[in-house]
């Protein structure tokens, strides 16, 4: 879980940065982004084998008391990576046509929009239904972390996910101060998730 923190929050912030700021560097303009890019990918491939990690390396545990929920929680992260993959094939490929000389900007908005719209669907909504409501639901019903903590998740998953929903129909800039304040539960509930087991591990069940 804190694995996909240490991957995940340099790529978007940092690596991926100067092409979503800037399509028009597609068209060979501007500072080659070709390596910081290559950096994010390689990160990000890294990102989806920890956040399948989270649900498989558990799920004999989790099964026990729900195998319900541990297969959906297994699928959800799974669908999850799929969506991160798609937008890591959109820059990958705004860098490639940029080596081409053959795109315009135009195109170099279409590959971050993309990226975008993966991002919004994958990290975005579908982490608030596998990690907030599925691994919230777990932690609280079965008590293997504090039920305290685990409301963080339960609240945390369907904020995350309203907000996606609202930037889907318009209602809210994407990025905004209102999808921003909505991700504050479900960043504490997985940072704090991955550390307490770092600490303390699992609670002995009831």
């Amino acid at each position: 879980m804190v694995i996909t923190f240490v991957t995940s929050i340099p790529a978007f912030f940092f690596l991926y940065a100067p092409v979503r700021d800037n399509p028009g560097l597609i068209t060979g303009t501007g500072a080659d982004p070709t390596a910081s890019v290559a950096l994010g990918a390689v990160l990000e491939l890294v990102l989806i084998v920890a956040s399948l990690g989270t649900a498989v390396v558990p799920y004999a545990i989790y099964k026990r008391y729900s195998e319900g929920l541990a297969l959906g929680y297994v699928a959800a992260r799974l669908v999850e990576g799929m969506f991160t993959a798609i937008g890591i094939l959109s820059l990958l490929t705004f860098v490639y046509m940029r080596q081409e000389g053959t795109a315009d900007a135009a195109l170099g908005q279409a590959f971050v929009a993309i990226y975008d719209r993966a991002f919004l669907i994958g990290p975005g909504v579908v982490v608030g239904v596998s990690n907030g409501l599925i691994l919230g639901c777990l932690m609280y019903r079965t008590g293997l972390v504090p039920r305290k903590l685990a409301m963080f998740g339960l609240v945390g998953g369907p904020l995350i996910i309203l907000s996606g929903v609202a930037v889907m129909f318009d209602i809210t800039d994407r990025g905004g101060a209102l999808q921003a304040l909505a991700t504050i539960p479900e960043f504490i509930w997985e940072l704090s998730f991955g550390i307490y087991l770092i600490v303390k591990g699992f609670k002995p069940a009831p």
